[in-house]
């Protein structure tokens, strides 16, 4: 992945690469040019590699915590998908949590419920940049899992410069969702 550019853009000098769009990398996955589970965040038609989803204890310890999520019927949660967000910019949650009627390809900022990033090694992004982009698409919860401690910093009430409301919550609260009240509000 790395120098990857469009074919109009070898050989110029100080040329940039033109920006990528979803469509584009949904093209080149189904071509073969990158394999499906290449680990990657298109960010504003930028690649932005991710870190490698390993048979991490601590990860698998926090991913176990967070399946026995209670939900409605009426919610659907789907673990480690491509969240796109707009027609240049995708990310990769560890969960998604959002109206079961929005159908597979119908999740957005505006209508998820609840995203959620386990963090083994990546804090500081996850809390930061892309806490920032979740926030200025309008996905109204974010969870920030710590994977070594299983606690969480909660984000909540989007904004387009960041959200407005950020907690820290124990192991304990991690593993009881409150998604029965977050889908009512939905309604």
């Amino acid at each position: 992945m790395k120098n990857l550019r469009r074919s109009h853009d070898y050989g110029r000098r100080g040329s940039a690469p033109a920006p990528f769009t979803v469509a584009e990398v949904e093209a080149m996955v189904a071509a073969g040019v990158m394999d499906e589970d290449e680990r990657v965040e298109l960010i504003g038609g930028s690649w932005f590699p991710c870190r490698r989803r390993e048979a991490n204890t601590r990860r698998s310890r926090a991913r176990s915590s967070t399946a026995g999520f209670a939900r409605p019927k009426d919610c659907r949660l789907t673990q480690e998908t491509t969240f796109r967000l707009s027609e240049d910019t995708y990310l990769e949650p560890d969960i998604v949590i959002y109206p079961r009627a929005t159908g597979l390809r119908g999740p957005t900022g505006a209508n998820v419920l609840l995203v959620v990033e386990i963090s083994d090694s990546s804090q500081r992004y996850d809390m930061g940049r892309k806490a920032a982009l979740y926030a200025s698409f309008g996905v109204r919860e974010l969870w920030v899992i710590d994977a070594a401690r299983l606690a969480a910093r909660v984000f909540r009430d989007p904004a387009p410069d960041g959200y407005c409301e950020a907690g820290d919550i124990g192991a304990a609260p991690c593993a009881a969702f409150r998604a029965g009240s977050v889908c009512a509000s939905a309604r």
